[in-house]
């Protein structure tokens, strides 16, 4: 069992035959009252990619990683899409959560407000709140992606009516930024790519930014900080630790670092790790 892991069985998404088999049971159905009851916060936690829940279907398979509340977030809900060669993940549609994207593998048309770009292996889509979007798989091959949602207390405060591509002067616009574009920095353990560092419509400030470790090596010691921070590995394996404890993540693994817990993160292969950093400041951030 991973050291870091929380009990998310009320994050996961059933299939189709389970949720009605459960309706179906009304005798042991539990009052309103308690299936109303509120879920508890999201510590930091180790989302492994070969424990995540799988629901397969016909030209889109999802697996399920979270879906809670944080400390700063009223939701996060995370998941992991594979599409079918051409097949495309719903019509462009839009909704007030932001939400962003990790090309796991292959390579999509991204749809933005009627405009569509691609987006190869190791890019990363931004949509702003109620932005219309969706994404269709351009190759011969399953893509897959991995993607997060976060709504946050300005989410409500959002118009509905809200004209899309409307983000305020200075906030983050929907965008695609493709990997093979993004600048490269050497860095003392290794390189660095920044993706974005602005305020969106719903956070006070999203920074986002790719970091590769050389065997062995850390990019700074053992810290905390009030902003909560998602890491995604994207290829090698880096030993997680939160509160002196570590776990080895791999590829595809999805990592959560509550707000002000102590964490750290090093290169435990033999050949580089590469992985996502996006780190997220809401109303609801402590101060340092």
């Amino acid at each position: 069992m991973n050291i870091l892991r929380q009990t998310l069985v009320i994050g996961v998404i059933l299939p189709l035959s389970a949720a009605l088999s459960s309706a179906a049971q009304t005798a042991t159905t539990p009052p309103a009252a308690e299936t109303n009851a509120p879920k508890p916060k999201l510590g930091s936690t180790i989302f492994q990619w070969k424990d995540v829940v799988i629901k397969p279907g016909g030209t889109k398979a999802a697996r399920s990683i979270a879906r809670q509340p944080t400390a700063t977030l009223e939701v996060f809900e995370s998941h992991v899409t594979s599409l079918a060669a051409g097949a495309a993940s719903h019509l462009p549609h839009q909704h007030g959560q932001e939400e962003f994207i990790i090309v796991h593998e292959g390579e999509l048309e991204v749809h933005i407000n009627g405009e569509t770009k691609v987006a190869s292996t190791g890019s990363l889509l931004f949509y702003a709140s109620n932005d219309f979007h969706g994404v269709r798989n351009l190759g011969k091959v399953p893509a897959t992606y991995i993607v997060v949602n976060y709504r946050t207390s300005l989410t409500a405060k959002v118009p509905k009516e809200r004209a899309a591509d409307s983000a305020p002067a200075g906030s983050l616009r929907s965008a695609v930024f493709e990997w093979k574009d993004l600048k490269v920095t050497p860095t003392k353990t290794g390189e660095k790519r920044s993706i974005c560092n602005a305020p969106t419509v719903t956070l006070l400030k999203l920074e986002a930014h790719v970091s590769s470790l050389k065997p062995g090596m850390a990019a700074h010691a053992a810290h905390r900080h009030p902003d909560e921070e998602v890491v995604i590995v994207k290829e090698g394996f880096v030993e997680a630790t939160v509160n002196g404890k570590s776990e080895r993540v791999g590829p595809g693994g999805v990592i959560l670092f509550a707000s002000n817990d102590e964490h750290g993160l090093r290169n435990a292969g033999d050949t580089t790790a590469t992985y996502y950093v996006v780190r997220m400041t809401t109303p609801e951030t402590p101060k340092k």
